[in-house]
């Protein structure tokens, strides 16, 4: 029989901090399928980019290492919620290959919108996966050693030039037209994911304690950052540099790559995290309230979130004059090549719509899954 832990009740801070990086994380994907220089461009080149431009997809970069780590602490606490080790060693395992099987299913179409499968995207969902199943199999290990074990990667691997696909972004060829793009190398998310788990126990604290610690180690991780960053001694493989003004400048100083995560991407990203997380303790109010709602229910957000804004596309290119024939699928998304697409400006203004209209559906399927608890299959969604 599974037996319960006392820890029963919801850490209000992973829900509003989840649920803030949900909302970023929209703002980023609407950028990617709708901005008007999304297909020719890097938005973080500072060559051709504009401040708003790069600062709108260097917040986001929050999104994914939140997104993993917290992950990983919520995997930790649920298995001493259950306090029986099968148990939790099935959910998470099932779990792990449910969001595998999601990405390469509703959430590649859901980004394409490609009945031919043409582009195979291993994007965060699979990278948190493969983590909840290496989890399930390390399980009876010491959450201080896989905490070691993700501190180790986090730290060395940018010691190595690493280009396999477990380490680095690459392409696979999986035969005649189809292809396998790993977005988001295994092993380096993973190990943040390894972090989040041992961090974990940190949530079972009173939550003042939290509040100093998660304030304390924001600190320290940004601190190490800027010690790092400011010399170019270790940690990414992008050195900043002077360039034409001030602010340019400052740009290239935060701007570290994601793609594997380096160091000083973690360090600076889980930073700010830390601090939103000690902020996020603090009595709640309207503004908290609305983020919980997006946080309680991450998934189900991701999966509708993309069948709302891929649609939103399409209504966008009819608007502008094409027309079905001038579609382009694949890595287009389905915009006319080199043509298409909205202001910067107006991006934003769809996207507030869309979260605003996501709004009422998460809090009817939270107060759905709070009402139907018992119901196991709604823990996938």
């Amino acid at each position: 029989m599974e037996v319960r832990h006392p820890l029963t009740t919801r850490i209000h801070s992973i829900d509003r901090v989840r649920g803030l990086v949900m909302l970023l994380m929209a703002l980023d994907h609407i950028r990617d399928l709708m901005h008007i220089g999304s297909l020719s461009g890097d938005p973080t080149d500072l060559l051709s980019t504009t401040p708003a431009l790069f600062l709108t997809r260097w917040v986001t970069h929050l999104c994914a290492p939140t997104f993993v780590f917290l992950s990983g602490a919520s995997a930790y606490l649920s298995s001493q919620k259950r306090c029986d080790v099968g148990t939790t060693r099935r959910f998470l395992i099932s779990r792990g290959l449910w969001l595998v099987v999601l990405e390469f299913t509703l959430v590649n179409f859901g980004i394409w919108f490609d009945v031919h499968f043409n582009v195979f995207l291993m994007q965060v969902i699979a990278a948190i996966g493969l983590g909840l199943i290496t989890l399930g199999a390390l399980l009876t290990v010491n959450p201080k050693v896989v905490g070691v074990i993700g501190l180790a990667v986090i730290g060395l691997h940018n010691f190595f030039s690493l280009t396999s696909p477990l380490f680095a972004p690459g392409l696979i060829p999986l035969g005649e037209n189809h292809n396998l793009v790993v977005g988001y190398p295994p092993i380096p998310w993973i190990a943040i994911l390894f972090v989040g788990f041992w961090c974990g126990r940190w949530f079972e604290r009173p939550r003042l304690d939290r509040r100093r610690l998660f304030a304390i180690v924001g600190l320290v991780c940004i601190g190490v950052f800027v010690g790092l960053r400011t010399f170019n001694i270790y940690g990414d493989p992008l050195p900043w540099s002077d360039q034409k003004n001030g602010l340019f400048t400052f740009l290239s100083f935060i701007n570290v790559t994601k793609y594997p995560p380096s160091l000083l991407f973690d360090l600076g990203m889980l930073g700010w995290m830390f601090l939103l997380l000690s902020s996020a303790e603090c009595a709640g109010n309207r503004m908290t309230t609305v983020l919980e709602v997006y946080g309680r229910v991450p998934l189900f957000y991701y999966l509708l979130h993309w069948y709302v804004i891929h649609p939103l596309l399409f209504v966008v290119l009819l608007a502008q004059g094409f027309s079905p024939a001038d579609f382009r699928f694949g890595f287009n998304f389905g915009r006319p090549e080199g043509a298409g697409g909205l202001e910067l400006w107006a991006v934003y203004l769809l996207w507030l719509g869309v979260v605003g209209a996501l709004y009422p559906v998460c809090r009817w399927y939270g107060a759905y899954k709070q009402r139907n608890r018992d119901l196991m299959w709604l823990s996938y969604l």
